[in-house]
């Protein structure tokens, strides 16, 4: 855990936000608290390694409502949830639904600052992996419509002969695009290329 690291706490009870704020900056994480689910989700939150302490239990939206209007941003946001009257089926839901942990009221401290160091490098490795996608996304972008069409097939395993059949192009034709998509994706290889793709398709798939 670093400086860098924030710690949201979503909890109605003001003396429950209180005791678990003073507990996270003891060990030199900030913190941030809210009485509502709507006061977090209005709260502009920035890219930084976090996660999420949060009540099930709340006035109008409930902590299982914000964890499903979160969705696959718990993947940056992992959610830690606490309650004093949780169900056995209510804890089920939360953790199918992507939840870190489920900790049960009144939490003991090294139970939940552990649960925070967890979700905090589960968070950290999310926004590595995040970068990386919007960097491969980025060299996409400065692809023509051609250039796109022969990675597509470069990455298929298709031969520079075979891609010039499939377009109707020259063989020389294609070794030029071959060649500047090499640059502007700067791969080094086809292995390189295949990788990327991937991760530019699991960017697409979090959109």
């Amino acid at each position: 855990m670093t400086a860098e690291d924030i710690v949201y706490i979503v909890d109605d009870e003001e003396s429950v936000r209180r005791a678990l704020s003073r507990l996270v900056r003891s060990v030199g994480l900030a913190v941030e608290t809210f009485p509502t689910a709507q006061a977090f989700l209005e709260r502009e939150r920035a890219d930084r390694p976090a996660c999420l302490v949060l009540d099930v239990r709340l006035p109008g939206l409930s902590g299982l409502d914000l964890q499903v209007s979160l969705g696959p941003r718990q993947e940056i946001l992992p959610i830690i949830f606490i309650t004093g009257r949780g169900s056995i089926p209510m804890s089920v839901r939360a953790m199918k639904d992507g939840a870190l942990d489920f900790l049960r009221k009144p939490v003991e401290s090294q139970e939940l600052l552990d649960a925070i160091r967890r979700a905090l490098v589960r968070s950290r490795d999310a926004l590595g992996r995040q970068a990386e996608r919007d960097v491969v996304t980025s060299r996409l972008a400065m692809l023509t419509a051609r250039e796109r069409e022969v990675l597509d097939l470069v990455v298929a395993g298709m031969l520079n002969k075979q891609i010039a059949v499939e377009l109707g192009a020259a063989e020389k034709t294609i070794k030029v695009h071959r060649g500047r998509v090499m640059k502007k994706m700067e791969a080094d290889s086809v292995a390189d290329l295949v990788r990327m793709t991937q991760k530019a398709s699991l960017a697409a798939a979090h959109v």
